[in-house]
């Protein structure tokens, strides 16, 4: 399915005269692909973010109402992103319960380290420096989804010598 839209997509690329666009993703589709899917995880993340802060928390005490949303937020996002990336951007081949498990545990193991290093970043230059918040939030976005790149790619949906050969 993700390879019909992508393909209909390119196409259009094509037909409109924007060609070397679309020869430029082909030639990097896992990093497209993963920007794609990254963006739709920050979107599942701020949506789910609002209707657990303004509706499902909504009666609770301020610091309980933002903590929680955040934390079923990233959850949420951390699941889509966990599926996307295993199945579309990296085409993980894990099956067993065994390597699953494994890849999950990676998976989180990583994420969890860059919650951390956003939470550092915020804190080191937003609370006691007193940078701009926003400019703070884009900075350490763009830092966190680096670092999740790298991990994703080398440490959690890693290949195999014979993934690579059979790819």
């Amino acid at each position: 399915m993700i390879d019909k839209i992508e393909a209909f997509c390119l196409n259009i690329l094509r037909k409109i005269k924007l060609g070397k666009l679309a020869d430029l993703y082909e030639e990097h589709r896992e990093g497209m692909r993963y920007l794609v899917f990254g963006v739709l995880s920050t979107i599942v993340n701020i949506v789910t973010a609002a209707l657990t802060y303004y509706v499902v928390f909504a009666t609770l005490p301020e610091q309980w109402k933002v903590n929680l949303s955040t934390i079923v937020a990233i959850l949420a996002a951390w699941i889509f992103a966990y599926v996307t990336n295993k199945l579309y951007v990296f085409n993980s081949r894990k099956n067993t319960v065994k390597e699953l498990l494994q890849e999950i545990f990676s998976f989180v193991g990583c994420r969890i380290v860059t919650a951390i290093v956003e939470l550092i970043i915020m804190n080191i230059f937003v609370t006691r420096l007193q940078w701009n918040y926003m400019l703070m939030k884009i900075i350490s976005n763009v830092i966190v989804i680096i670092l999740n790149f790298i991990f994703s790619k080398l440490l959690i949906f890693k290949k195999k010598d014979i993934d690579k050969k059979i790819i």
